[in-house]
Order: structure tokens, then C-alpha cells, then sequence
């Protein structure tokens, strides 16, 4: 008979894979960051790490993700595609300047809070905020009024407590300047009814350009045959006359 028996080794080796086994794909933490458990949903906190990026592998299973207080630049294209189940996301306090359009796609469902304020953020494509159905905090970031921007305030679901502090940075009137936006649309200010009217007169002008050229362009095709009919009218008068001819040879006989 054959007995089997277990060296140390091997009993450490098979304890190891066994808690590989256990330890589920996906739930590994951010060197950078600390994963603790909130009300029984992982909570990823990764403020004032110095972050110049958004991390790649953050848990699929994050449910609170704070990312504040860092050096992110840029939101690109499906930065949180893989996170189903957040519902909190804090970005402020960054120096955010360009969120892609699809920035926040896969986390549209089921996110609650999206915090945006003290970054960089002069303009914002709608479609990056109107898809979502989070709060959103976008104050205190030096804001260009315009008509992506007006959309945004109207449509999206701002945060009470700080759509006042969403002031004009820069803006198409010097005297918007410093205005809290929300100030400047309840005094009647439409800045998508004024990108309207500049596309108006954009396309008037193009059109009365191409009226003009075709105009011209009759003109001088109407002036160049009649230059020409008159040079073969000239040629014709210039021709001997057959009937004069003909008379004259008739007398002769």
C-alpha cells in the first residue's frame, strides 16, 4: 500500500490557492487609494493622492468613490464604464478642464452625486450631464455663459445648495461678468436665443453670397452672348450679298 503524504510546502501552496479562489476578481484596491466598507457598500477613497489620472483599476463592486482633492485634468471617454454600481463620485477640488462626451457613460443609471466643483471647468458638452440623473455640484469653476451651459442649468438636476455659486467667468457681455448665471437668466437673458440669431445672420449672409454670385454670374453670360451675336451680326453685314449679286449679273446679261 501506498500512503500520500503533505510537506509543508505543499500545504502552504494549496492554502494559497485556495485563498486565491475565495478572494473575488475585480475587488483589489488602488495602490493609491483605501477601500474600506460603508453600510455594507465598498467605498473607494482616493483623496489627496497627488492623482494627475483617473485610476484603472478601481473595483467593479465600488458603490462611493472619492476622487477630490487631486491634480486630474481630464475626464476622457468612459472613464467609469466599468463601475455599474457607483453611486456617489466626488471630482472636485481637481483641476479638471475638458470632460469628454462620453465621460460618465455606463454609470448614467445608477449614480445619485456627481460632484464637480472647484476644478478648471470653463464649458461642459450637454451631452456628458443631461444623460445622468446625479445631483451635481458645479460650483466655484470659471464657467463661460453660453447656451450648453444655460441647457445644463434647465434641464439637469442641480444641486439647491450651490447652483448659486455657478457665476459667469467669462461671457458674451462684459456686463454678465461676475454674475451668478442663475441671476442672469431670470433677468431675461437667453444665450441660446442669441447663438440663434448669429446663426440667422450667418446664414443670410451666406446666402445673399451665393444670390449675388449667380446674379453675376447671369450678368456676365447674358453680356458675353450678346458680345458675341453682335460679332456675328457684324460678320453677317460684312459678307457680299447673294441677291445683289445676282441682280447685278441679270442686268449685265
Amino acid at each position: 500500500e501506498m500512503t500520500l503524504t503533505t510537506t509543508p510546502a505543499a500545504s502552504i501552496a494549496q492554502a494559497f490557492f485556495c485563498l486565491l479562489l475565495c478572494v473575488p476578481w475585480g475587488s483589489s484596491c488602488p495602490p493609491s487609494c483605501q477601500c474600506t466598507e460603508r453600510a455594507g457598500a465598498k467605498a473607494v477613497l482616493c483623496s489627496s493622492r497627488h492623482l494627475e489620472e483617473i485610476p484603472k483599476d478601481i473595483p467593479r463592486d465600488a458603490v462611493f468613490l472619492k476622487l477630490d482633492a487631486n491634480s486630474i485634468t481630464r475626464i476622457p471617454s468612459n472613464a467609469f464604464r466599468h463601475l455599474s454600481h457607483l453611486e456617489e463620485l466626488d471630482l472636485s477640488r481637481n483641476a479638471i478642464e475638458k470632460i469628454d462626451r462620453a465621460a460618465f457613460k455606463g454609470v448614467a443609471a445608477g449614480l445619485r452625486t456627481l460632484d464637480l466643483s472647484s476644478n478648471r471647468i470653463r464649458s461642459i458638452p450637454k451631452e456628458a450631464l443631461l444623460a445622468l440623473n446625479a445631483k451635481l455640484r458645479l460650483a466655484n469653476n470659471p464657467w463661460h455663459c453660453e447656451c450648453a451651459l444655460q441647457e445644463v442649468l434647465w434641464e439637469a438636476r442641480l444641486d439647491p445648495d450651490s447652483v448659486q455659486d455657478i457665476t459667469c467667468h467669462t461671457a458674451p457681455r462684459q456686463e454678465y461678468v461676475g454674475k451668478p448665471l442663475l441671476q442672469v437668466l431670470d433677468a431675461g437673458v437667453n444665450f441660446c436665443s442669441v447663438r440663434q440669431r448669429t446663426t440667422d445672420v450667418a446664414m443670410f449672409i451666406t446666402m445673399f453670397g451665393w444670390f449675388a454670385m449667380v446674379i453675376v454670374y447671369v450678368i456676365c453670360y447674358v453680356r458675353h452672348n450678346r458680345e458675341d451675336t453682335c460679332k456675328h451680326v457684324d460678320y453677317l453685314k460684312s459678307l457680299p450679298s447673294t441677291q445683289g449679286h445676282a441682280e447685278t449679273t441679270s442686268t449685265a446679261l
